[in-house]
């Protein structure tokens, strides 16, 4: 039985391996490894494949890391896809599109303080699940769990997500 620890970025127990992480999204090894699994589940059964965009934008908000150039575009651009599909109703393909042309003003974002609690669903919430229709449901759930905690930087992302819809229609 291998031992756990807390990920650094969401808090939860995961197990404790040594292993190569990520280099700027901000979790333990054994966390990485979890999304991990969770990715080839969706990238190998399409029931699984029709939320991953919410999958990979609720773990990487969720695990914000520090300033860095990469962090600030990798937070800011999968805030705004929250936003997107969230709020606005937008399907994973139009969200993906539209992140795309966000993108090109990535150099425009700025660090946003991430919140001290992100949730209290994460990626073993996720990986646990044992039907398509579970795994579904809970990353659906995890995404709007993610997008309320950082709730104090709404306003902000929906600024940045107007300024790319509005250059879109120049």
């Amino acid at each position: 039985m291998s031992s756990e620890i807390s990920c650094v970025g969401c808090g939860a127990r995961v197990p404790d391996v040594q292993a190569p992480g990520h280099r700027y999204i901000g979790c333990s090894p054994g966390c990485w490894a979890l999304f991990g699994e969770v990715l080839a589940r969706e990238y190998s059964d399409f029931r699984y494949a029709r939320v991953h965009g919410l999958t990979v934008d609720a773990y990487a908000v969720q695990h914000p890391g520090e300033p860095s150039a990469h962090a600030i575009a990798s937070v800011g651009l999968h805030l705004q896809r929250l936003h997107w599909v969230l709020e606005l109703g937008y399907d994973g393909v139009r969200a993906t599109r539209v992140m795309q042309r966000a993108a090109e003003r990535k150099r425009e974002l700025t660090w946003l303080e991430p919140p001290a609690e992100r949730g209290s669903m994460t990626v073993v919430d996720v990986q646990r699940a044992t039907t398509p229709e579970e795994h579904v449901e809970r990353v659906r759930a995890w995404a709007a769990e993610v997008w309320q905690a950082w709730s104090v930087h709404h306003e902000t992302v929906r600024h940045w997500a107007r300024l790319v819809e509005e250059a879109a229609h120049r």
